[in-house]
């Protein structure tokens, strides 16, 4: 009997207890505010009815997922009014000259078809139109303003409660269609870690042979594959941790380091970049070669080198708007790596993103070591190689 029953019900969801309950929290404040406001709002308009049913429908799609296609703002506020548009038109058109079953049915399908139309797909729509048929006396003598007034609102209000709450407690929303990978250089080529495996064009070529509404956006579903094929790589090739890999006498600089000593430190190491630390070694930023350059104003070749002389050299007095240290010039809060952090993690940042050097830091986020392009290429083809040779 377990077994007959299990095949019926959905699959456990994913989402943790803390999760759930902020999904429940949630909806109890937007449905309460809205309320409140709605009341007070529609009240001086005249409207009796404030609060919808297929309201709290919706509340469900904007706090418990916020990244649905379905619960994104022009969804919810299209879909709600244009179903209860077309309601209401066919309820004013044909009347009583149909049963009510049928009347039901055709205000249903026909709010579907406008959603596809007018891409507002919205479940809860479909309930709306239905309130227009079968909604009470109430409903009938408020007419259009039913909609044009109490489903706009309520739907409003909803939208704005739930983009303040979801980024309040750190869900993005809306949430807008974004690649998984966008190119740094904002060329045409691909990023570097989607040129293998599966293509964007794979994916679209996949969903319209499916040929069904997914309560997933694209980009989401494309960032779950790319996330697959990374912990299946992790698992073929086994974990190589930053620790593994990365380089530990590492020169570092300090905000107050003057320039042009952070200038000669770079120069003797033939290294292009230094991570910038506090007393307590914790990596407040990290300074390039291309920090130098673009703070200098390098932009005339014929004459760099005197440019940069100008730059590096200290200008003598206490208050000047020129750049003295490396703290003025650095980019602040750089992007960092656990020591345990394992190195296929980098491979989009270092890849996709453009970044050359990654500053690992252990479990109290102290500066240990730093992580190059060159330390990630010759560990990824040392894996391949043990591989090969196995």
């Amino acid at each position: 009997m377990r077994a007959f029953l299990d095949r019926w019900l959905p699959s456990p969801t994913n989402a943790n207890a803390k999760e759930q309950a902020r999904a429940a929290a949630g909806a109890l404040l937007g449905i309460l505010l809205t309320a409140l406001v709605g009341h007070l709002l529609l009240a001086r308009a005249g409207m009796s009815i404030f609060l919808v049913a297929p309201i709290g429908a919706s509340s469900v799609l904007l706090f418990a997922l916020p990244a649905s296609p379905l619960a994104q703002p022009w969804s919810v506020i299209g879909g709600n009014v244009i179903s209860g548009l077309v309601g209401m038109a066919l309820v004013r058109l044909l009347g009583d000259s149909v049963p009510l079953p049928l009347l039901a049915g055709l205000a249903c399908g026909g709010a579907i078809g406008a959603m596809f139309v007018t891409r507002s797909l919205h479940p809860p729509g479909g309930a709306v139109a239905l309130t227009t048929v079968i909604g009470g006396a109430a409903v009938q003598a408020a007419g259009f303003e039913f909609v044009l007034l109490t489903v706009l609102i309520d739907s409003v209000l909803l939208v704005a409660m739930a983009i303040a709450y979801n980024n309040l407690t750190g869900r993005r929303y809306p949430h807008t269609q974004q690649l998984a990978h966008p190119n740094p250089h904002a060329t045409g080529d691909a990023v570097p870690t989607v040129r293998l495996g599966f293509k964007p064009e794979d994916l679209d070529a996949v969903l319209k042979q499916y040929n069904q509404v997914l309560d997933i956006s694209r980009d989401d579903l494309e960032a779950l594959f790319l996330q697959t094929e990374q912990r299946a790589y992790n698992r073929r090739f086994g974990i190589i941790s930053c620790a593994d890999i990365m380089s530990r006498d590492i020169v570092s600089a300090e905000f107050g380091t003057g320039l042009g000593e952070a200038w000669a430190a770079m120069r003797a190491h033939r290294v292009a970049a230094l991570p910038v630390l506090n007393r307590a070694r914790r990596v407040i930023g990290i300074v390039t070669q291309t920090d130098f350059l673009e703070h200098g104003g390098l932009d005339d070749y014929g004459s760099i080198r005197q440019q940069l002389r100008r730059f590096l050299r200290k200008s003598g007095v206490t208050h000047t708007e020129k750049a003295e240290v490396v703290g003025q010039i650095m980019s602040a809060r750089p992007t960092t790596a656990r020591v345990d952090t394992p190195i296929s993690d980098l491979v989009p940042l270092m890849a996709d993103s453009g970044f050359h050097h990654i500053p690992i830091v252990d479990a109290e986020q102290r500066f240990v070591g730093i992580v190059t392009q060159s330390d990630l290429v010759a560990a990824l083809y040392a894996s391949r190689f043990t591989e090969t040779a196995a």
